[in-house]
């Protein structure tokens, strides 16, 4: 019993010791860390960034229509005439000069206020877009974090099999060479050891196409995530029910704020098209000046008059339409058909958040489950690791009893290290699905991590 707990520290002090490598030293960076450097480097959410801010400009235009107009023109003009008075004629040049400044105010102009109203729903559609846009970068960010841990572990398992197989190949050599075994054993343990360094080169590559994926974006070099901290406590959900989930998403998640801005958009476009069949009144106010600085008189008493006209004007302007050729009409027609249309995409998304919900909420509870059943397997599989070791030294197992009890043992080690990334991304994916994911949300998974 002595010679097998010798030869398994060389493994084990292997594997510990790579756990807890240089990602969790000087240099190694947080889940908060990379997610702040994202926010500030990923281009695709710099351009769903940069169009929420064009959307507020294009809402801001709507109001135009409610506020007061003005213009200034103005013109200088050379006019050469022949005139003909009583039997006289003669020619007049002089320059014409005029100024007009023109202003209106509305007063009542319904399609205006409509327009205004339509353009706040779109300052709420582009909010929610934003908030959509920042909860993508948490989970790609998130994702793109845990895919790096998970490719880390899963080259340390692959090279602590490597080392116990090489251990085990040693072994059986030793034997045959003693005459305690066949020449089948030192085979089968060459295979497995060929087979592990195989599966160590997909694992190294795999690793450096992870980081890559990373580095991309964060727009960071050569980063290295912090590895949880083991034995890991994962969270617990709160509130433990689904349909608390469910309710939360119907009053906050992006997309049925979206599609219900839409549909309020969509009855603002009725209100707009039934004001074609109404008037519109305005104040309008003008005041104009025009000269001719060096006009000419024509007949006997000719001379050189200048002349100048101020015009000042306010009033009402009215507008009644009466037909337009049943256009109005069908514009109407055009826009509550539109209206039943967002409604039944309101019902969809709706639909849509609800299913997928729950969907997320029992992929958690289920990864959960699974955490705790691959701790008691890898329990398992250590035990009967040590049992078929045991059990080859005394004969009454084969090498490759201990080469599958090995393999069994690491492929679980991997496939828990795996499901705890699956269970937290699980949460992150939750809260996404119900649109209450933020950054704060990281905070949780960011003190479970080395310091």
């Amino acid at each position: 019993m002595t010679p097998l707990l010798f030869r398994l520290s060389p493994v084990a002090l292997l594997l510990s010791a790579a756990l807890l490598a240089a990602p969790a030293g000087a240099g190694a960076q947080s889940l908060v860390q990379l997610y702040d450097a994202a926010r500030a480097s990923d281009a695709t959410y710099q351009s769903s960034r940069a169009q929420y801010d064009a959307n507020l400009f294009r809402a801001e235009q709507a109001r135009a229509g409610l506020l007061p107009q003005a213009a200034l023109t103005a013109g200088i003009n050379r006019i050469n005439q022949e005139v003909e008075v009583a039997g006289q004629s003669g020619d007049r040049n002089f320059n014409a000069r005029s100024a007009t400044l023109n202003a209106s105010q509305p007063l009542y102009r319904p399609a205006n206020v409509a327009a205004w109203e339509q353009g706040k729903r779109l300052v709420v559609a582009s909010a929610a877009q934003l908030q959509s846009a920042e909860q993508d970068l948490l989970v790609r960010l998130s994702q793109a974090y845990f895919d790096v841990l998970a490719a880390q572990d899963t080259l340390v398992f692959v090279r602590a099999q490597k080392a116990a197989t090489n251990e085990q190949l040693a072994f059986a050599k030793r034997n045959f060479e003693v005459g305690t075994s066949t020449i089948t054993d030192t085979r089968e343990a060459q295979a497995r050891y060929d087979l592990v360094t195989a599966q160590e080169i997909a694992a190294e590559n795999d690793l450096r196409v992870k980081r890559i994926a990373l580095d991309t974006l964060t727009g960071l070099n050569d980063t290295a995530p912090k590895p949880l901290a083991l034995p890991a406590a994962l969270p617990e959900l709160a509130p433990a029910s689904v349909d608390a989930w469910v309710q939360q998403a119907e009053a906050q998640h992006p997309g049925i704020v979206q599609a219900r801005a839409a549909l309020e958009t969509a009855e603002l476009e009725t209100r707009k098209a039934e004001a074609g069949h109404k008037p519109t009144l305005d104040v309008v106010a003008s005041y104009g000046t025009a000269s001719n600085p060096t006009s000419t008189s024509v007949g006997a008493n000719a001379a050189s008059v200048g002349t100048r006209v101020n015009t000042g004007v306010v009033g009402l302007s009215f507008n009644l339409p009466l037909f337009a050729g049943f256009a109005v009409q069908n514009r109407i027609r055009e826009t509550l058909s539109l209206e039943d249309k967002a409604k039944a995409d309101l019902e969809a998304a709706r639909r849509a958040v609800t299913l997928g919900t729950r969907t997320a909420y029992f992929g958690v509870v289920s990864g959960a489950g699974q955490v705790k059943a691959l701790e008691a397997a890898e329990a398992s599989s250590q035990s009967a690791l040590d049992a078929n070791k045991l059990g080859y030294q005394v004969g009454v197992r084969i090498n490759i009893d201990v080469l599958n009890a090995q393999s069994q043992l690491f492929q679980t080690k991997r496939d828990l290290a795996k499901a705890r990334y699956d269970v937290l991304m699980g949460g992150l994916k939750l809260r996404q699905a119900n649109g209450s994911l933020t950054a704060a949300d990281l905070q949780p998974i960011n003190a479970l991590l080395v310091n």
